[in-house]
This record gives C-alpha cells, structure tokens and sequence, in this order.
C-alpha cells in the first residue's frame, strides 16, 4: 500500500508539471517574441535587475523599474511602467518618489509622462546616496516599495579620526579676504637707478671702482683727463683776474669821482667793467659746478686737466663700461648705480584681473625659488596692454634692507583684495575632488559622506559655500585627503 501511494502522487505530480508546461506555449502559432520577459518579482522592498539596468519591482502583476538617466545630461530619475511582463503607457500610473539623505531634508519628486516612461521633475543631485520610497497608484490599487544606495560613504569612528589627522568642523559665518595671485619679477627701482656719464669727454687714467661694489655718495670711481675741463679751468682763472682787477678799478675810480678828482663817466665805465667781469667768472664757476667739480678745485695749478667721476648716490654699482686708457664722449655711460634698499615687483596683469588690480592695494609677495617673503603696496598700474603679450604691468614697491630681494627674481604676488563676510564658508583643508566635482565629507554619526558643493570665493583659508552645506553642518577638515582615500578602498560605485 506505501509503494502503491508513492506510485499515484508521483503520477499526480507529473501531471501538473505537464499541464503547466502547456499553458506556458504559444496556442494556434502565436508567437511570443514581442513580449518582454519579466524579470522575477520581488515583494518586501527588493528589487532585481530589470530590463532597462534600473532597479525592477512587481507586485500583483504590476511592475515598475526606477533608473537615474546622466549621459551627456544631469542626472534624474526615468521610471518604466509594466504589467505582466508587458510595458505600460507612462500615463497608466501614478508615480512618487521620495528620498531620505543623510543630515538633509526629505526630497520629493513627481513624474513627467515622456515617450516610454515618465520623467522626474528634478535633478537629483550627488551624491546618490540616500533611502528610496517608492508609491504607486494604478486602477484604483496602491503600491508601495522601498530600496536604498550608499555612494560616497565611510564609516570612520572618532579615534580614527583623531589618528588620521581629521578634525570636525562647523560650516558657518566666516570673514573672507580674497586674494589674487599673478607671477612677477624683481626689478630695480628706476627712480633710485642712476647711469653715469662723464659729463665731459676726456682720456681714462684710472679706474677705482669695480662691477658689484658698494658705494657711497660721492666715491671716485673714475679718474679722466680732459683737455675740455682744463679749458674751462682756465677761463674760470681768467674771469677771476679780471673781475680782481675790475673790482680794484671800480674802486679807484669812485674814490676819484667822489674827490671830484675824475669825471663821472669815468667812474660809470669802470662800474660796467666790474660786472661784466663778474658775469663772466660766475658763468665759467657755473659751467664747472655743472660737471661736479667742487669749488675748491675749480683751479688745479698741478694739473688742471684732471677730473674725478664720483658716484651720485649710495648704492651698487650693477653696470660698468669703462677702461683705463679709453678715450669717453661726454655721454657716455661707464657706471649703473643703483640703490637697492628699495626695489621694484614688477607685475604681469592679465586683461581679467585689470578691474581688480588697484594703486594702494595690499600685496604679498614671496619667492619661489627659496622661503622669503615681504610686503607692500601698488604703487604703478599700467593703463596700457602689451600688443605681444596681450598682458598690462603693475608694480609694487618693495623694502629691501637687507638685500634679499634681487633683482631678476621670480616672485609670486599675492594682492588682498576687499574683505568680505559671507554666511556658509569652509576650511580649505576640508575640499577634495571626488568624480570631477568640489566636495567636503559631512559628518552624520559614525558616517562621513560626500557633499558636492558649489564654491565662491576664497582667500586660501577658508572658501565661501554656495550652495551644498547649510551652515551649521559637521564636516571634516584637516587631513581630509585620508577621507577620500578610505573612500578608494571601500570600492565605492556610481551603479544606478
């Protein structure tokens, strides 16, 4: 009786499978290679994969396939509508979504109908990382789903924030003081650079100064011997005798003329002779005071010929054109002086950053080829623009005591521009780049997850936020780059 009963429910059994076999088959040669194959519904909030790559739910027949759409457009959502394994219309139902971010407000969409499936009537902004509750109303019946995602996400207790050099801060009100870095060079400043010319021609006889020496206002630099100066010498002793002896004239005749001794003319030519004889003596001093000769060489018994090149200021001799034995124009130039306690930062201005740039801003400038680093304001901007370069010159004055900036350097300028005080900023060590986009780590409990931001302007310190973090959010800040890097491990994804 045992094997008889094994026997009939094996039949039994065999029947069913056949049965159902059959009404799986096409009937009278209908063919089912137009109907889409529905994927394995899955009720209590799971999904499979479904047709379109999305996310498949069914219920009762009904199913429903959630995507985000972002190739070549910003992100939304795209859902397809099917029953029985068949598609629907998108006007066939009505769908919400709503999503649940970490430390963010609760974010609706509704569905635009498209051709083939209805279109969410918002971006859905990254990080895709949030907790999906899908409702659907179709013939009068309700349907409800969920799902979740996590991207962009690590959970990082507080030691190992500590270990890994993170600290926590809070977005918020910051005082932003923005800058505005170009390249410069150091100049010598031309109002305290001097070229030195003989001022007379003459034959070189000695040279006392070399390239790169310091003097003092005043040094003899060069000695020359000029056939000019002695000339001048000469008048110069000339016109003195003779305004000597004019002067002992003028005084004999005007003795005589008030004696009554000599006529009044007499005493009147005389008068005129004494100052043209001063003119002349005073026109010939001028000419050598115009060369530099002291007064008290203005006559050389010994060698009347001699003329010393002195410097004209305090500085550093930077260029030297002149050798013992050469023959000098009057013009020519044979020392560069410069004084170098002050010196020029000589700006590049691109076409952009000209309204920006202003006489008597704020500038810092440092070196980039070693740590040093000054201060000081524009003194000069250019109005024109280069007709090669395409860029205008600005320049700061810069105090140079100690002779650490030379010129010829490369400098980076920093110029402050106006403060601001803006409502949500963050620190500069907290932004890092996640798939091409500015983001910080908000801090949700043990969880850190990014958030793109949208950024404004910042001063190297702090960056001023947009859009993206309210003021008030946590963040990490710091060594944020161990953030990012934990993310790399994780093998986070951007699966939708």
């Amino acid at each position: 009786m045992a094997i008889a009963a094994v026997v009939a429910a094996g039949l039994i059994l065999g029947g069913l499978i056949v049965n159902r076999n059959q009404s799986a088959t096409p009937r009278n040669g209908e063919k089912a290679e137009n109907d889409v194959a529905a994927p394995q519904s899955v009720t209590g909030g799971e999904s499979v994969k479904g047709p379109n790559g999305g996310k498949y739910f069914s219920t009762d027949g009904f199913g429903i396939e959630v995507t985000i759409f972002e190739s070549g457009v910003p992100p939304r959502f795209r859902v397809y509508l099917s029953e029985h394994g068949k598609p629907l219309p998108p006007s066939a139902a009505r769908v919400t979504v709503t999503l649940s971010r970490l430390g963010a407000p609760t974010e609706v969409f509704a569905f635009i109908p498209e051709a083939g499936y209805l279109l969410g009537d918002q971006v859905v902004v990254e990080p895709h990382s949030f907790a999906v509750a899908i409702a659907a109303e179709r013939a009068g019946k309700s349907y409800r789903w969920h799902y979740s995602q996590v991207e962009a996400r690590v959970a990082m207790s507080d030691a190992v924030l500590k270990s890994a050099g993170i600290e926590i801060l809070t977005a918020g009100p910051a005082t932003i003081v923005p800058t505005l870095k170009l390249p410069g060079e150091i100049a010598f400043n031309d109002e305290r650079t001097v070229a030195v010319v003989p001022r007379v021609a003459g034959v070189v006889v000695a040279v006392n100064r070399d390239l790169g020496e310091q003097v003092k206002k005043g040094d003899v630099l060069a000695i020359i011997e000029s056939q000019a100066l002695a000339d001048l010498r000469s008048r110069f002793a000339a016109a003195r005798t003779r305004l000597a002896l004019a002067r002992t004239t003028f005084d004999r005749e005007k003795a005589l003329w008030e004696e009554k001794i000599s006529a009044r003319q007499d005493y009147l030519a005389a008068e005129y002779a004494l100052s043209e004889a001063g003119i002349a003596a005073d026109l010939a001093a001028t000419s050598l005071r115009a060369l530099g000769v002291p007064a008290g060489a203005m006559v050389r018994a010994d060698n009347p010929a001699r003329f010393e090149i002195r410097a004209p200021i305090t500085g550093v001799i930077v260029e030297k054109a002149v050798a013992t034995g050469e023959a000098l124009a009057a013009d020519a130039d044979i020392f560069t002086v410069a004084d170098l306690s002050t010196v020029w930062a000589q700006i590049v201005v691109y076409p952009k950053d000209l309204a920006v740039v202003r006489v008597g801003q704020r500038a810092t400038i440092k070196a980039t080829a070693f740590a040093a680093e000054g201060t000081g304001t524009v003194s000069h901007v250019g109005a024109l623009v280069g007709e090669q370069t395409r860029t205008a010159r600005a320049r700061v004055t810069l105090s140079n005591p100690d002779g650490v900036w030379r010129p010829g350097m490369f400098v980076e300028v920093a110029l402050v521009a106006e403060e601001r005080r803006v409502p949500v900023a963050v620190s500069a060590t907290a932004i890092q780049t996640v798939r091409g986009l500015p983001v910080v780590f908000g801090r949700y409990g043990d969880y850190l997850e990014a958030r793109p931001l949208q950024l404004g302007r910042s001063d190297g310190r702090m960056v001023e936020v947009l859009g993206g973090l309210a003021a008030g959010a946590k963040y990490g800040a710091g060594n944020s780059f161990a953030i990012k890097a934990d993310l790399g491990k994780a093998g986070a994804t951007h699966d939708h």
